[in-house]
Parts: structure tokens; C-alpha cells; sequence
């Protein structure tokens, strides 16, 4: 009897305020939504480093006619320089540091341009000599690359020693800046879905006053009178959740593993199970935001 009792007040409480219910699902599915996007972008960026950081080279650019007179006095790396590079990095001081490397010459270095950056205007008036043979390193590990930059930089015919770590990390911290803006942008919506629920839960109670006086003066708990307001919140909360962790699911499914991990096979990308762990996790948080918010808020008119 108490069970429908408290059903059939959340009917009455959802169909008297249609408006307001649909609002706050909409801004409960945006919020979580973020917050889900938020969550994966940084899974992302985690895979991201573990995959890229993995392959990332060391790069040693030596002299052409065209380098800076300060840092290549000489002009062009003589065959002596590339010979004293190879030997260098072949030598038992660094043997521990090197997985592997290779020399890239001029046409090499043109040719992989010429394919970067074809139908460009610019490839047309880049010429080979101009751009730097390269000795490329694969280090044992990431994490000691400064070893090879540091034994390499200013050796003479030596231009500049690039670890491409250092391209990586620009493009991981505007990715990081990305996701803390998401994270923000969800934390405003969030708070403005708390305060929407407590309205509505206000409103409802409002609405209901004359009933709220009866059940006092049976003898009904708090408890009992507060249930139904509460678990009004918790309903409209709980769908905006569930739309929220469906969306999450979808952009996964069809935006990237449909289209991303298709367009660019060279790069790891979250997967479907990434999504499916977090949408769980959107849908407790959406249901506790909303049973606070709708507790304190009958909480307080009740003391009124």
C-alpha cells in the first residue's frame, strides 16, 4: 500500500511538472555527456602517449649549405661527420641506449617531403641539398633519449638534435587543455542541474503543500513524506543518465572506431569497451547528484 502510495505521488509530481522535468534531463544528458567526453579524451591521450612515445625517435640533423652560420660555421656535414656519427652511435658507450638507427641522405629527405606535402605550393620550391641528412635513433627507452640528445648536440657538422618527443608534447598539452575546458564547461552544467532539480523539487512540494500538511497530521515520517520528492529527482536524473551513457557509447562506436580508427589505422583510439566502463559510472554519478540535490531541497522546505 505505501509502495504504491509513493509510486503514484512520483506520477503526480512528474506529470504536474512536465516542463521542468524534461529541462533537467536535458541538462543532466549535456553535463554527463561532457563529462563522458571529458573522460574519454583523457583515456585517449593516455593511449596516445603509451603508443606514440613507444615509437618516437631521436633525431640528429646535420649541417646543409643553407643551415645558420652559428650553429654550422663550416657549411655542409663532410662525409668525416657522418662517418664519426655512425661510429659514435655504434660505439659500446651508447650500445645500451640504441634499439636501432638509420641514415636518411638529401633525396631521401626530398622525396619523403615531396610525398608529405604533394599538391602543396611549397614542395615546388624546396630542393634536396636544402633539406638535412638525418640520423634517425630508435631508442631502447623513451625515457633516456636526453642520453643520445646531449651526446650529440653540438658536435660539429651537427646542426640540431631533436628528440620528437618534444613535437608530441605540444600536441598532448592542447589536448590536456581540451579536456580540463570539457571538464569545466560539465562542471558548470552539472551545478546548474543541481539547482534546477532543487527548484523543481520545490516546486513540486509547493504544489503539494495541502497534502504534505495531511500526511503531518496522520502522523507520517519525514522519511515518507520525503521519499516521493526525492526519488521524482532520482527518475529524471536517471534517464538524462542513461541518454547521457547511450551518447557516450555512440560517439565511441560510430565517431571513432567508425570513422577516426578507419581514417588514421596508425593510431590507437579508445575502444567500445572504454565507453561501456564509463557509462556506469556517468549513470551512479548522475543518480547521487540528483538524490542530494532533491534531498536538501525537500530538506529545507520541510523546516520552512
Amino acid at each position: 500500500m505505501r509502495f504504491g502510495f509513493v509510486l503514484s505521488e512520483i506520477g503526480q509530481g512528474l506529470r504536474r511538472n512536465v516542463s521542468m522535468v524534461v529541462s533537467i534531463i536535458l541538462v543532466t544528458f549535456l553535463s554527463l555527456t561532457f563529462v563522458g567526453t571529458a573522460g574519454l579524451l583523457q583515456a585517449q591521450i593516455g593511449q596516445m602517449k603509451n603508443y606514440w612515445y613507444d615509437r618516437a625517435q631521436v633525431a640528429i640533423y646535420l649541417c646543409t649549405e643553407t643551415s645558420p652560420g652559428d650553429a654550422c660555421p663550416q657549411g655542409e656535414a663532410s662525409a668525416d661527420v657522418k662517418s664519426t656519427v655512425e661510429a659514435s652511435l655504434k660505439d659500446e658507450a651508447l650500445a645500451a641506449f640504441v634499439d636501432k638507427f638509420y641514415f636518411e641522405d638529401h633525396q631521401a629527405a626530398f622525396d619523403k617531403f615531396q610525398e608529405q606535402f604533394a599538391g602543396n605550393s611549397v614542395a615546388k620550391y624546396v630542393k634536396a641539398e636544402q633539406l638535412n641528412e638525418t640520423f634517425w635513433v630508435k631508442v631502447k627507452d623513451p625515457e633516456k633519449s636526453a642520453v643520445i640528445v646531449e651526446s650529440f648536440t653540438g658536435v660539429a657538422g651537427v646542426e640540431e638534435v631533436r628528440d620528437q618527443r618534444s613535437y608530441l608534447d605540444q600536441i598532448f598539452n592542447i589536448l590536456n587543455a581540451a579536456s580540463i575546458a570539457a571538464v569545466g564547461i560539465a562542471s558548470i552544467m552539472l551545478a546548474s542541474s543541481v539547482l534546477l532539480i532543487s527548484t523543481t523539487i520545490r516546486l513540486s512540494a509547493f504544489s503539494r503543500r495541502r497534502e504534505i500538511g495531511i500526511m503531518r497530521l496522520v502522523g507520517a515520517s519525514n522519511f515518507y513524506i520525503q521519499l516521493p520528492f526525492i526519488l521524482e529527482g532520482v527518475v529524471a536524473a536517471t534517464v538524462g543518465s542513461l541518454l547521457a551513457g547511450g551518447a557516450v557509447i555512440a560517439i565511441v562506436q560510430f565517431f571513432v572506431q567508425g570513422y577516426l580508427a578507419t581514417s588514421m589505422p596508425l593510431t590507437s583510439f579508445v575502444g567500445l569497451e572504454d565507453a561501456l566502463l564509463l557509462a556506469p559510472a556517468l549513470l551512479v554519478a548522475g543518480v547521487v547528484l540528483a538524490a542530494i540535490a532533491s534531498g536538501f531541497a525537500i530538506r529545507r522546505y520541510l523546516k520552512i
